[in-house]
């Protein structure tokens, strides 16, 4: 982290975000905050608690059951890992340019609540996003590093996390003049609607999109809908693509994570196709 410095001037957008989708970010993570695996968890086990006082107990005992199948699923074996595999192989890194014009990074890989008290740049889960457009920088000094990462929209109180990405890249030495943020969107949508505004590309320019491997499909065709052609370059891989489907009782709470993220992004896939925001409901090459 750079201390007791301004930070260096960068590009940062400064259009209203589109009246069309203002709701869209909200309803979703809405939605997905309540039917997620754990929440749907709690709620049939909820539900099957309040109907046995009402003596429907078959009944009760139905939603308890599903319940603890869909916990124990989730929990002790590779059911995620399963999953998230087609999305991750869905686009296979290329060949590295020997040119690249700029490297487009998406959010996600910051712990933005941490930051937002602390002013660092710490990394979660997902922070290989990242690490790979920082490789890639390093390794393409022409190349403008656009970081489009908003406050999550359900706690617009916290720093944008294009604010820690910025503080992260110069703190390994990329300068403020390669750097372009989004601060604004607010979902993978607006990510795409706002780089294309933001990079200005143009015919013949190569532009990188680094994202997590699993969100790389929604996020090309969000891109592809806006009309900025990108050259996906997936990172942050949670499976081997070996796991199979089998029981693996070491890691209850991992095994659960990766099932959480599979299941949203699938949900994600099928929900963007049916609103027509991406016009394939699984886009590949």
């Amino acid at each position: 982290m750079v201390g007791g410095s301004n930070p260096p001037e960068v590009t940062k957008l400064r259009a209203a975000p589109p009246e069309a989708p203002a709701l869209f970010p909200y309803l979703t993570r809405i939605f997905w905050l309540l039917i997620q695996p754990l929440s749907l968890v709690v709620l049939l086990l909820i539900a099957g608690f309040g109907l046995s006082w009402l003596r429907r107990r078959w009944i009760s005992r139905t939603l308890v059951g599903v319940a603890l199948l869909m916990l124990s699923v989730g929990a002790f074996t590779t059911f995620g890992y399963a999953v998230i595999t087609p999305l991750e192989d869905r686009f296979v890194r290329p060949v590295e340019p020997a040119h690249v014009d700029g490297i487009v990074v998406l959010g996600g890989g910051l712990e933005g609540e941490v930051n937002s008290v602390r002013g660092g740049w710490e990394l979660n889960r997902s922070g290989d996003r990242l690490v790979e457009a920082l490789r890639l920088a390093l390794r393409h000094p022409e190349a403008k590093v656009l970081v489009a990462a908003g406050p999550p929209a359900l706690a617009p109180q916290q720093e944008p996390e294009a604010m820690a990405a910025q503080r992260f890249f110069t703190a390994f030495g990329i300068t403020g003049d390669r750097i372009i943020l989004d601060e604004k969107s607010r979902n993978t949508e607006e990510n795409a609607i706002f780089a294309k505004e933001l990079a200005g590309p143009t015919e013949g320019q190569t532009w990188l999109l680094v994202t997590s491997a699993f969100h790389m499909p929604r996020s090309v065709g969000l891109f592809r809908k806006a009309g900025f052609a990108v050259v996906p370059w997936p990172a942050d891989y949670l499976a081997s693509g070996a796991e199979g489907l089998r029981f693996k009782p070491d890691q209850p709470s991992e095994n659960i994570a990766v099932a959480t993220i599979a299941l949203r992004e699938w949900t994600g896939l099928v929900g963007y196709y049916l609103t027509g925001k991406i016009d394939k409901v699984f886009p590949g090459p």
